[in-house]
């Protein structure tokens, strides 16, 4: 049976993402096709898309490697995630189905009861659930599709740490879902560009482009059906 592309595609993305190929390192297609245990016309396929995302460049007389965005590249996915996020939530206040505020509402409870405990492991991952419902929720599959490749990119290149208040945080996760039920547009886009703004600082890069230790963010500024990795 012929594995589709893009469970390699997605397989390799998330090993570039986790770190498993390095920034910079090569990916040849033997490699890769035996490491995933497919054939190498999927493998190239995948490829081609993640150049097309960002995640590989092709250099001359080394073929696909792994790419190495710069602190600027960086920084402007945290400009474009303040952009987008805001739009998907004022969409999601027009679009969503109750279907979409049951999940929401629940993901609101849990993260809030285990901030409150001071269980803060599953927060991440809780985070990354609510913007992954709420950008399907937007009812728009060409906006989801960005801010997917959006939340990829950024746990590819920053380390997100837990919020310093993650009390505060998951109450503006609320308020936000209290808004997009109220089918409130303007005040879902407005609560979900503070929400962006103030988690910025969370945000520290992985790597240096001058070789000292990453920084923190600023506010001015495996098998193929491997799980996705969320952020």
């Amino acid at each position: 049976m012929r594995i589709p592309a893009h469970s390699v595609c997605t397989a390799i993305r998330d090993d570039i993402v986790a770190g498993v190929h390095g920034r910079g390192s090569r990916l040849t297609e033997e490699l890769l096709a035996r490491r995933y245990g497919v054939s190498r016309v999927p493998v190239r396929e995948a490829l081609r898309t993640l150049e097309a995302e960002g995640f590989v460049v092709t250099r001359r007389h080394a073929g696909a490697c792994v790419a190495e965005p710069t602190e600027q590249e960086a920084a402007d996915l945290l400009e474009t995630r303040t952009l987008l996020e805001p739009l998907g939530a004022s969409r999601a206040a027009r679009r969503r189905t109750e279907a979409h505020l049951k999940v929401l509402r629940g993901l609101v409870r849990l993260g809030q009861e285990r901030a409150r405990q001071g269980t803060f492991e599953d927060l991440r991952s809780l985070g990354g659930w609510f913007h992954e419902t709420l950008a399907q929720a937007a009812g728009s599959p060409s906006l989801t599709a960005l801010l997917t490749q959006l939340r990829h990119k950024i746990a590819w290149m920053y380390v997100v740490e837990v919020p310093a208040g993650p009390v505060e945080y998951w109450a503006e996760h609320g308020a936000i879902v209290d808004a997009v039920a109220r089918g409130d547009g303007d005040r879902a886009r407005a609560l979900m560009t503070l929400h962006t703004e103030r988690s910025a600082p969370a945000h520290r890069l992985r790597f240096s482009s001058d070789g000292g230790r990453p920084e923190r963010v600023r506010k001015s500024q495996r098998p193929v059906n491997m799980p996705s990795l969320r952020h």
